[in-house]
């Protein structure tokens, strides 16, 4: 005796799978942004500021978007994997580098760029105390690793339906700055990170609630794989969660990764210190002000504190140390040291005391040519050519005090002393000059008799009247030759590309030069000097002979804090000085970032004509960004607030007429519309074309879906209002939501030969049946009854039908995007 088989159910449409619905929810996508940046917000122990939740606020919403996209499409999930890394790829060329092939492509040189932003990132956390400043560097690191987390946790929650296993990926978010920080992590990041993580877990519980419900039961799967998978993904975040714990945890707490650890003076402790190396190209980075130095002694005068001094032209990089500094030598500071050049020791010698602050670094700074030092801790060397105090690891110094010369030599003794070739050949040496760039200096130095006014003349050359202009970023390449590129086109940057140019053509002209890093003056406070971050500064040494090494400062200040010396201004009682030489070139002074390279600081660009105009360009374009965003916040607001209203309460919907209720159907046009409008402005920040692009791509992508959100408040609004077309608009409704599923009702069908068949292919349960047969009758009384009045039992039944659709046959994100009843129905 057989037993038959039991009928096999029919399959569902790949639409309607519940893995497919997941996948194409909004929901899904946006609890897993949310609860990444609402673990990110454990960044605030280790980044001061606030600048970095705006970039990471942008790469979420542009990786959850991609996804979205793609999965839309149908993309397998490892390609929208990859789509979404190559969309952070471009954000982080777009917004951290100036060599990207339409501004956000990366090439070779973008790459390069890169992978110096991140070098500068590591050395900045290397020498810094959390929490380090916002600088570019530093924002360009947070972004990369939390894109990436917002990557893993993207395709946990979506693709791979398994929410619960992001907790353990989170959660590294949260050791990372745990283990950096000496402090707690403020209370209020746990609570947002939780919050956050409850919220995706509850979606992913309703989510399965609702399969259970009305289709499935948990485990009834023929397939084992389908249980395995979620399983699988769960074990291998584990692994990857505690492979991340160790690594954190291991050798970290109250110490910066890359630092050397020692035990000597500062070891545990942190400050700032400079890389020593100029680029002729990049970005300023601007950080929040921080006192590095109080300095007692100088009285009135106005000095240039220096740090450190490169000594080896890089062609198209800048400027660096020889052999990376490996070979530099020096004797103990101890002893009264050897005398600098151009320092014959007679005469009186100043006494400076220096109180570093926050300071950190390999490099202990000068004034002048120093002659004793006292106070130094042990392991100090003094180096006599390169004329800097250095240590062989980043440390803290103590209070030091310096004995040093500040006598500076005339114009007319410059102009009259001979060259001496008692320098090592690093320091006139210069390879792989652009052509164009040796004719200019040419150009510049002809006809003088003497390296004073050559040098002058190469000084005077970088000034507003020759098209210089200072800005924090240097302008976009048009040149393959970095150098040639800012002194004949670009002619804009700061103090990095005015100090390395001029270096440069210096010793084109013959005569030795250098790069000096270190401070400007600083501000008097009380009865001290302080010099904080935002003195940072680069500028230029040239030799001459027994008068050692001479300053020469290209980069234009204009804030009070440049110091033109002596023998470069007008008037002096040597005279014989051409008048153009009281012109200082006029920008802004260098701020530096804690990562090394000098920077200009953000008075002075105050103070610059252009800059003050580009700034308050920028200020406007916030403010108009400001309220974009509100207006969108709030019509995005009211169109949930009044979907909430429409589901809960089909009754009470107003009728359809006058001009509030022409707003309301517009206003999800008008809410799309306005986040477009953001989008637009953000990217023009970026380049206009970029920003042309976006907002035509989000057009396309959001116009379809806006315009049919506009038809369905039509027809729902007839029919809440009972008007007289409310059955066809009903019957209207019914057949575009069945085309946006794909399984239109043909025209030919009858509407009961159409109700079957829409019963049966979007499987609705006992409610949406009885909604649909209320509907069906209520349409045939329309079309074929006499009496033509208005029945009140359409709107409840056609909103209990919509929600069985919407339970049973939801929508994917492709039919949402780009619905077919555009394009099918015209009624």
């Amino acid at each position: 005796m057989s037993t038959a088989a039991p009928p096999r159910p029919a399959k569902r449409p790949s639409s309607q799978h519940p893995l497919s619905a997941w996948r194409g929810s909004l929901l899904a996508p946006s609890a897993a942004g949310i609860a990444t940046l609402c673990a990110a917000t454990s960044v605030t122990s280790v980044v001061s500021g606030l600048a970095w939740f705006g970039y990471l606020f942008v790469a979420v919403l542009l990786i959850a978007a991609t996804g979205l996209a793609l999965r839309s499409l149908q993309v397998p999930t490892v390609l929208v994997g990859l789509g979404q890394l190559l969309v952070l790829l471009f954000l982080i060329t777009g917004a951290f580098t100036t060599h990207g092939i339409l501004q956000v492509i990366p090439g070779p040189e973008a790459f390069g760029e890169i992978g110096s932003t991140l070098s500068a990132a590591a050395e900045q956390i290397r020498v810094g105390l959390p929490p380090v400043e916002g600088t570019q560097p530093i924002l360009c690191l947070v972004t990369i690793l939390v894109g990436l987390v917002a990557v893993l946790v993207d395709t946990l929650t979506v693709a791979a339906a398994a929410p619960a296993a992001t907790g353990l990926v989170l959660l590294c978010v949260y050791a990372v700055p745990a283990a950096l920080s000496e402090e707690l992590l403020p209370w209020w990041t746990f609570l947002l990170g939780a919050a956050a993580f409850a919220g995706l877990l509850a979606v992913d519980g309703n989510h399965r609630h609702r399969r259970w419900r009305t289709r499935e039961a948990p485990g009834r799967s023929g397939k084992p794989g389908v249980l395995s998978a979620p399983v699988a993904v769960v074990c291998a975040a584990i692994v990857l969660g505690l492979f991340g714990g160790a690594i954190t945890w291991v050798g970290t707490v109250g110490r910066i990764p890359f630092g050397n650890g020692g035990d000597g003076p500062g070891a545990g402790s942190g400050g700032f210190g400079i890389q020593p190396f100029t680029e002729l190209r990049g970005m300023l980075d601007q950080g929040a002000n921080r006192e590095l130095f109080k300095v007692r002694g100088l009285g009135t005068d106005r000095r240039l504190l220096r740090a450190m001094t490169l000594d080896t032209y890089y062609p198209n990089k800048g400027w660096g140390l020889h052999d990376e500094g490996r070979s530099q030598q020096g004797v103990p500071v101890g002893p009264p040291l050897p005398p600098a050049p151009g320092d014959d020791g007679r005469g009186a010698a100043r006494r400076i005391d220096v109180e570093p602050t926050s300071w950190r670094d390999n490099w202990l700074p000068v004034y002048g040519a120093p002659r004793v030092i006292d106070g130094a801790a042990n392991g100090y060397l003094y180096d006599q050519v390169s004329g800097t105090v250095f240590t062989t690891r980043s440390e803290v110094p103590p209070s030091y005090t310096e004995y040093a010369s500040l006598k500076e030599p005339t114009a007319q003794e410059l102009r009259v002393t001979p060259r001496v070739d008692d320098l090592p050949p690093r320091y006139t040496q210069i390879d792989r000059v652009d052509d164009r760039v040796r004719a200019k200096t040419q150009q510049l130095t002809a006809g003088e008799s003497n390296d004073f006014d050559r040098a002058s003349a190469i000084w005077r050359y970088f000034t507003a009247q020759n098209g210089f202009v200072y800005d924090t970023k240097t302008a976009p390449a048009n040149d393959a030759d970095a150098l040639a590129d800012f002194i004949l086109n670009g002619k804009r940057g700061f103090c990095e590309q005015f100090a390395s140019a001029m270096a440069v053509m210096l010793r084109v002209a013959g005569i030795p030069s250098r790069v000096a890093i270190g401070f400007t003056p600083g501000v008097p406070v009380n009865d001290y000097l302080s010099i904080s971050t935002q003195d940072a500064h680069a500028w230029v040494e040239a030799y001459f002979g027994d008068k050692g090494w001479v300053t020469f400062d290209p980069t234009p200040l204009s804030d009070g804090r440049g110091i033109t010396p002596s023998y470069l201004q007008a008037g002096t009682q040597d005279g014989n000085q051409p008048d153009d030489t009281q012109v200082a070139p006029s920008t802004v002074q260098s701020s530096a970032a804690p990562t090394g390279a000098p920077r200009d600081t953000e008075q002075n660009q105050q103070a610059q004509g252009p800059q003050s105009t580009d700034e308050g360009t920028a200020a406007w374009i916030w403010v108009l960004v400001a309220v974009l965003v509100a207006l969108a916040v709030l019509a995005t607001v009211l169109v949930v607030a009044g979907g909430f209203r429409n589901r809960r309460r089909p009754d009470r919907e107003p009728a359809s007429s006058g001009l509030g209720a022409t707003l309301k159907n517009w206003l999800p046009l008008i809410a799309a519309a306005l986040w477009v409008a953001v989008l637009g402005v953000l990217t023009w920040l970026v380049a206009w074309w970029f920003s042309l692009i976006v907002v035509l791509l989000l057009a396309g992508l959001l116009g379809p879906s806006a315009a049919r959100d506009v038809g369905r408040r039509r027809r729902l609004q007839e029919i809440v209002a009972q008007r007289p077309g409310a059955a066809d608009a009903a019957w209207s409704e019914l057949r575009a939501e069945c085309a946006d599923r794909g399984l239109p009702i043909p025209p030919s069908d009858t509407v009961r030969v159409a109700g079957q068949k829409l019963a049966a292919k979007h499987h609705l349960d006992d409610e949406g049946r009885d909604g649909l047969r209320t509907v069906i009758g209520v349409v045939e009384k329309s079309w074929y009854g006499e009496d033509g009045q208005a029945d009140p039992t359409l709107p409840p039944a056609f909103d209990h039908l919509r929600r069985s659709l919407n339970r049973n046959a939801p929508l994917s994100w492709k039919g949402r995007l780009f619905p077919k009843s555009l394009f099918r129905n015209r009624d």
